[in-house]
C-alpha cells in the first residue's frame, strides 16, 4: 500500500517539514555530485556519517580505538543521507503527507525536538539489535518512522488515499489511518523479526526494519509525553 494523501486538515504552515525536506534533498544532490566526481568518495562519505553499530558498540565497550565524535555524531547525522533517488523521494513523500499535521499538533520547534528524538530512538533500536554490524545505515525513515507513530494515535480515523496492488491492476482506496499505519508497522515487526540475525552479520547493506520499529514506537510515546501546542486543543485533536 502506497499512501498518496490524507484529509486531515491543518491550521499552520508546516515550516519546520518543508525544511526538513529541503535539507534532506539539498545534502542528496551533494551526495549525487560527490558520486559523480568519485564513487569513493561518496563510499567514504557514507561511511563516515552514517551509524556503524560496531563503532558505537566498540567506543563504549573500548575495544576498538574509534573516538566517540566518530561513533556518535552519525547518530544524527545519518538521518540527513539517503542512499538513492528511491530512497529519497520515498522517506520525503511519507514526511510530506503526514508530518504537516504533526507539526501543526505540536508546534515547530517542539516538532523538530520530537522529529530528532525519533531518529535518535530508531539509531539506538538498530544498534542495540544488530550489535557487531560494520554496514553504514543511512536515512530519515527512523525519524519519519515515529512521525507515522504519532499520527496513528492522534489521527486513527483520518481517510489516506492509498494506492493498493491488486494482482495485476492497481486500484486507489480511501482507507482509515489506523490500516494504513498499522499494516506498515505490522510489516516492519515481521520482517525485522525474519532479518534480524542475517542482518546482524551481513557484510552487505539492506532495509534497517528495526530502526522503523523504534522510530514508530518512539513517537507513539513521545507524542503523549510532548505537550500539544494551546491553540490546537481548542479544535478537538484530543
Amino acid at each position: 500500500m502506497i499512501p498518496l494523501r490524507d484529509d486531515q486538515p491543518r491550521f499552520s504552515k508546516p515550516y519546520v517539514t518543508y525544511f526538513v525536506i529541503a535539507i534532506n534533498t539539498f545534502i542528496f544532490l551533494f551526495e549525487f555530485w560527490l558520486g559523480q566526481q568519485s564513487q569513493g568518495a561518496l563510499n567514504s562519505l557514507i561511511y563516515d556519517f552514517g551509524v556503524v553499530p560496531h563503532f558505537v558498540t566498540g567506543a563504549l565497550s573500548g575495544t576498538n580505538h574509534v573516538s566517540v565524535a566518530v561513533a556518535f555524531v552519525p547518530l544524527l547525522t545519518s538521518m540527513f543521507l539517503h542512499s538513492s533517488i528511491l530512497h529519497l523521494l520515498g522517506n520525503m513523500w511519507v514526511l510530506w503527507i503526514f508530518g504537516d499535521n504533526i507539526e501543526d499538533y505540536l508546534g515547530h520547534f517542539t516538532y523538530l525536538v520530537f522529529y530528532v528524538i525519533c531518529g535518535l530512538a530508531a539509531a539506538i533500536t538498530h544498534i542495540l539489535l544488530n550489535t557487531s554490524s560494520r554496514v553504514p545505515t543511512v536515512g530519515a525513515s527512523g525519524a519519519i518512522a515515529g512521525v507515522m507513530g504519532a499520527y496513528l494515535l492522534l489521527y486513527p480515523r483520518a481517510k489516506v488515499l492509498t494506492l493498493v496492488p491488486l494482482i495485476v491492476f492497481f486500484t486507489f482506496w480511501w482507507l482509515p489511518a489506523w490500516i494504513v499505519l498499522g499494516y506498515w508497522f505490522l510489516l516492519q515487526f515481521l520482517s525485522g523479526t525474519a532479518t534480524s540475525i542475517a542482518y546482524s552479520t551481513s557484510s552487505s547493506g539492506g532495509i534497517a526494519f528495526w530502526a522503523h520499529v523504534g522510530g514508530f514506537a518512539a513517537g507513539v510515546i513521545l507524542i503523549k509525553l510532548f505537550p500539544a501546542r494551546g491553540q490546537r486543543q481548542r479544535y478537538g485533536t484530543w
